[in-house]
């Protein structure tokens, strides 16, 4: 990990009360801009800080869902502002190549916005998704609705089932 991140994934470990709701939010959203950012083991990490009394289950859950939704919907917008010529940068190019995202292209054409919920429970296929579903214009609200239904039972589920694993 590059230094920035070490440094963040401290902080998220020494924090408690606001700042590491405040830290968690700016994380997850940071993941939209691409920055190499695992929500899963973010969402796993804060949800291991709930065991120890520094941060409420259910304000996490809040939080988490706010920050996952940010950052979905980013990803989603870069795609509906840049579309397939985005990949024309190398940069960009490495983080989802022209081929990945054209099959994430056919799947949202044959599948819908099914394939927007099917990504939240799929690390890995979550941002070729997004992007390939904003590029494809599909509207906002669907993204909202698909992502946003499968955000809130995936969180509650990760939160819970790390303080039931933990407690054991």
């Amino acid at each position: 990990m590059s230094g920035w991140i070490d440094q963040a994934w401290t902080a998220l470990h020494t924090l408690q009360g606001p700042p590491a709701y405040g830290l968690v939010l700016g994380l997850l959203v940071a993941s939209g801009f691409f920055l190499p950012v695992n929500e899963d083991l973010l969402l796993v990490a804060a949800a291991a800080l709930t065991l120890k009394g520094l941060m409420q289950p259910p304000l996490l859950v809040l939080v988490a869902w706010a920050g996952i939704v940010t950052a979905d919907a980013l990803v989603f917008h870069w795609g509906r502002v840049f579309g397939a010529r985005a990949l024309e940068n190398r940069w960009a190019a490495r983080v989802l190549p022209p081929a990945r995202l054209a099959r994430a292209q056919a799947a949202i054409r044959r599948w819908g916005p099914l394939c927007i919920m099917a990504a939240r429970f799929l690390p890995g296929l979550r941002t070729p998704i997004y992007f390939a579903a904003g590029s494809l214009r599909l509207p906002y609200r669907q993204l909202f609705l698909y992502d946003g239904a499968a955000a809130a039972a995936e969180i509650p589920l990760v939160v819970y089932a790390v303080r039931w694993f933990g407690e054991r």
